[in-house]
């Protein structure tokens, strides 16, 4: 009778139990994982002629510790690039407000802090840091102290080298055309099956670079730099060349004219149009630390350009601002005795070079005898005729022959692009998205930033659920049987228990 009565006493007791193991279990605090957030990043290019800032965001994980990065504003800064307020700093950290305040009207009030908010100065501000460092320090401290006025993460202003330029502009341009990271239709990111990388071709104001991946090893170290995305390693060649940008080729080229003449008056110049006539004082002439300057010259005296229409003296006059001949490991050069090896592949050329070509009808391709012919004939046009035709764009008519024959001197005798011209695509951008340094730093600063977390909220998922419920059923089955057995249970002798 007691063992009875003790059994069914066990079996409430795991009844009892079970219950409360599962209440217990059920109240424990599960996570569930929720979409990640988006993170922001900002890039302001500080370049030799303007300003402008990139607004980036990708999903709060990544592939492979880097971002999946998509460009979300861009904000072109009124007035000149920072390096032409040397003698008044200050305007140039104003001159960034209005471009800040559009950022905060497009990124989360929550998310603004913790938004990284770079500067990067380019060939511009590497000149002036040559001709006056004091300057350019200056320019930075004004610039830095704006934008630490507003609630983002700021995390510096500094002059980005020739070698960081080209290699993050090689970096966006393949990002771009999906060579690093493609969707799967399996719903994955993943590495892409017989990828084409990409070289880059960047021309600003002050600087051009070239990066591509060699089909040989590189003999010289400084022009190698291998790096890691998306898990991947590359090697790659580049060079930057100071003070060949096009704004900086055309002053040397105007300083090589003078010398040539010999006079301080007037100059024929056989890349403007005939008709069109430059008043400079060498003072302007000769402000450049990139132009070579004579010994003792007065700078407010006076020199006029006056143009020409010469299209085969214009290219010839491009080749003797540029060194084709000094090459120690010849013919591995690219010029002014800069090794490179053979370009390999195809090749984006954006900035100066697609805004010239993109105006002539050269882009995105073009043959090599169209290219020839077309610049050819344009540089033949005298300045009336022109300015019939293209009246809103007076501010780069003037230098649109100079410039080309300037690319096709640089592409041709200098990278040694003759036989592979048509591998060259002259681009603005791919998928609605700027082509430039900038995307590819933020890309690149990905790896340091920490993933963003995913957000949880408190729950039980829902398989514990369907084990829950099965339990529960168990338990109360089980106390029931228990005490129903205690009620039916009766004793043999009809006494209770002794």
């Amino acid at each position: 009778m007691v063992k009875q009565k003790a059994l069914c006493a066990v079996v409430v007791a795991l009844g009892c139990v079970s219950i409360t193991t599962l209440i217990l279990t059920l109240v424990h605090h599960h996570s569930v994982d929720l979409p990640y957030r988006m993170q922001y990043g900002m890039v302001f290019d500080a370049g030799s002629t303007h300003t402008s800032l990139y607004v980036y965001r990708w999903p709060g994980n990544k592939e492979n510790y880097t971002g999946v990065v998509s460009q979300m504003l861009v904000c072109d800064v009124e007035g000149a690039g920072i390096s032409s307020y040397a003698d008044n700093p200050l305007a140039a950290g104003l001159s960034l407000e209005k471009c800040l305040n559009s950022a905060m009207a497009a990124i989360p009030v929550k998310q603004q802090r913790a938004t990284p908010v770079y500067l990067g100065a380019t060939a511009g501000m590497r000149i002036l840091e040559l001709k006056n460092s004091t300057q350019s320090n200056q320019v930075l401290e004004q610039v830095t102290k704006t934008i630490q006025g507003y609630p983002f993460d700021f995390q510096g202003a500094r002059i980005v080298s020739g070698m960081e330029e080209g290699v993050y502009a090689w970096i966006t341009v393949n990002y771009l055309q999906g060579g690093f990271i493609e969707y799967s239709y399996a719903g994955e990111w993943v590495h892409p099956k017989g990828r084409i990388i990409r070289g880059a071709l960047d021309m600003g104001g002050a600087s051009t670079q070239i990066t591509f991946t060699p089909s040989q090893t590189v003999q010289d170290p400084a022009s190698a730099l291998g790096f890691k995305l998306y898990g991947y390693q590359y090697e790659v060649y580049t060079h930057s060349y100071l003070c060949y940008g096009k704004e900086q080729a055309m002053m040397q080229l105007q300083a090589h004219l003078l010398k040539t003449d010999g006079s301080t008056q007037t100059v024929e110049h056989p890349c403007y149009p005939l008709g069109y006539n430059l008043t400079l004082t060498l003072g302007d002439l000769y402000k450049s630390p990139c132009i070579a300057r004579p010994v003792t010259f007065d700078p407010a005296s006076e020199v006029t350009f006056t143009g020409t229409s010469n299209p085969q003296s214009c290219l010839n006059q491009m080749k003797n601002i540029v060194n084709l001949t000094d090459c120690a490991l010849a013919p591995a050069c690219g010029f002014n005795g800069v090794y490179q090896p053979p370009v390999n592949g195809n090749f984006l050329a954006f900035s100066t070079y697609y805004y010239t070509f993109n105006f002539l009808g050269l882009a995105p391709q073009s043959s090599l005898s169209k290219a020839t012919r077309t610049i050819d004939a344009f540089c033949k046009r005298s300045w009336e005729s022109l300015r019939t035709e293209y009246s809103d764009k007076d501010k780069y008519l003037r230098d649109y022959c100079a410039t080309a024959n300037y690319i096709m001197t640089i592409l041709l005798d200098g990278y040694k692009f003759n036989e592979t011209w048509e591998n060259i695509y002259f681009q603005r951008q791919v998928a609605d998205t700027d082509i430039g340094w900038t995307l590819g730093y933020m890309l690149n600063l990905t790896n340091l930033i920490p993933s963003d977390l995913p957000l949880v909220v408190t729950g039980v998922q829902r398989g514990q659920w369907t084990a829950g419920v099965i339990c529960i059923v168990f338990a109360v089955l089980l106390s029931f049987t228990g005490i129903l057995i205690l009620w039916l249970w009766k004793p043999r002798d009809g006494r209770g228990d002794p």
